[in-house]
């Protein structure tokens, strides 16, 4: 039974979309989902689920999740092959690590209409998307003068017109590990 992880658009960043993990595991677990997991606090969860149960359970969630408004946050879900796959890439291997640099991937809802050319750049926020393939961007953010790092989901929504969720490399390499135990 293939494993998955659900990305939640905007839970738990900078104090908005409040949401206790607790109760993003008993949602998923009310829908269906086994072996049900959170990772780290920005709304990552793994599950187990059939092929065929999968999106029916993605649907429970959100519209459980949706409250009085119906309008239940994004919810982008891969299996561990494409996590498998995403990770062997090795899209940040021509950059030196150091504390003045963060990768990201920028999940998304389904596939980028049009690309502009690469590497896409944000000077404002010292960003550059080096890469989009399929349904993912890979993105280079470097320290900004004002000792902070730009957060680059809605740069990436923004130049390529789609819905998605970003999270850190190390966070994909853990969702990684923890899918493969």
């Amino acid at each position: 039974m293939p494993c998955y992880v659900a990305f939640l658009r905007a839970i738990n960043v900078a104090g908005h979309g409040t949401l206790k993990m607790a109760d993003l595991r008993a949602a998923f677990e009310r829908a269906g989902a086994r072996e049900v997991r959170t990772v780290i606090q920005s709304g990552n969860v793994l599950f187990d689920a059939s092929r065929r149960d999968a999106p029916g359970i993605i649907r429970r969630v959100r519209a459980s999740l949706g409250g009085s408004s119906g309008e239940g946050p994004a919810v982008i879900v891969r299996d561990d092959a494409e996590v498998r796959a995403l990770i062997a890439r090795e899209p940040f291997a021509g950059y030196a690590r150091s504390g003045r640099i963060k990768f990201y991937v920028a999940f998304f809802a389904r596939e980028p209409a049009r690309v502009p050319p690469l590497p896409i750049v944000s000077a404002k926020e010292a960003l550059d998307a080096i890469a989009v393939e399929g349904r993912e961007a890979f993105i280079v953010s470097r320290l900004k003068p004002s000792g902070f790092f730009g957060f680059p989901n809605n740069f990436i929504e923004d130049a390529l017109g789609v819905t998605a969720t970003t999270r850190n490399w190390s966070t994909v390499t853990l969702i990684d590990r923890m899918m493969e135990s």
